[in-house]
């Protein structure tokens, strides 16, 4: 479905006041004692009622504005509309970081056209950031990002929320051959990692272990600032699963050549 640059105003101003409703129901608890709950599975998951009432918050106003919209969001799951356009929700990307009482998380708002996203926000209260990303560019607040050139991974920053995200050891053996390369490999970060490089901070990210809701907000901001991000094997990003980001063009395709057959 093609939006207008009308239309995209329109949903950008509407996921605006998405993010401001997260961040009041997320900031009470940020840095204070609460229960924290694991949701299970191979890696250790946590969950806490900020992430549930966040992403209760923002559905209701989707629900209340556009009730034909889809949503996807990690909290509550799908509810299927019948428009084309679903809002894609992570109320607490990093609850990890969270928990911890480290500032490197965010609210990820996604705006899906039925093809790929067309919006994406990173909120992050706490600091006063509000990373956004159309097809017209991208902003760190009011700030327009460019990420920096850098096309040698030998100069390279390399990023990556944690090791343990590498589900299979030819995957693992994959991100090792490039953490390898990099000039500087930092673990940590989360969505904050991803806006770090829109921002030319960061040159590459590498991981894998995604889910949509983990990645579809943050691939405007990239795409806007200048970056490409894709899956391993080059297609789109989209779906989570294994995701290289670069800031240059030159350097993914380098990354991209030593990742693709671990896919």
């Amino acid at each position: 479905m093609s939006l207008s640059a009308e239309q995209i105003g329109e949903f950008r101003s509407f996921s605006e006041q998405l993010a401001d409703a997260a961040a009041a129901a997320i900031q009470p608890y940020f840095r204070a004692s609460l229960d924290v709950e694991d949701k299970g599975g191979r890696l250790y998951d946590p969950v806490t009622i900020a992430d549930k009432a966040a992403e209760e918050a923002m559905r209701a106003l989707i629900q209340a504005r556009y009730p034909t919209h889809g949503i996807l969001g990690e909290e509550q799951g799908a509810a299927l509309g019948s428009s084309p356009l679903t809002w894609v929700l992570d109320p607490i990307d990093g609850t990890r970081a969270f928990i911890t009482g480290l500032p490197l998380w965010g609210t990820l708002i996604a705006l899906n056209d039925g093809t790929r996203p067309v919006l994406g926000v990173m909120n992050q209260p706490f600091t006063g950031e509000r990373f956004i990303g159309t097809p017209h560019g991208a902003w760190r607040n009011d700030t327009p990002l460019k990420t920096r050139a850098c096309a040698d991974l030998a100069a390279a920053t390399l990023m990556c929320t944690t090791p343990d995200m590498f589900d299979t050891p030819a995957r693992k053996a994959a991100f090792e051959a490039v953490a390898g390369k990099a000039r500087l490999m930092r673990y940590g970060g989360d969505c904050y990692a991803y806006c770090m490089l829109a921002c030319g901070f960061v040159d590459v990210i590498v991981e894998a272990s995604l889910q949509p809701y983990d990645v579809q907000a943050l691939m405007p901001i990239i795409e806007g600032a200048g970056g490409v991000i894709t899956s391993w094997d080059g297609g789109s990003a989209q779906d989570g699963g294994c995701v290289v980001a670069c800031g240059d063009p030159a350097l993914h395709a380098q990354v991209l050549a030593m990742l693709r057959h671990a896919i």
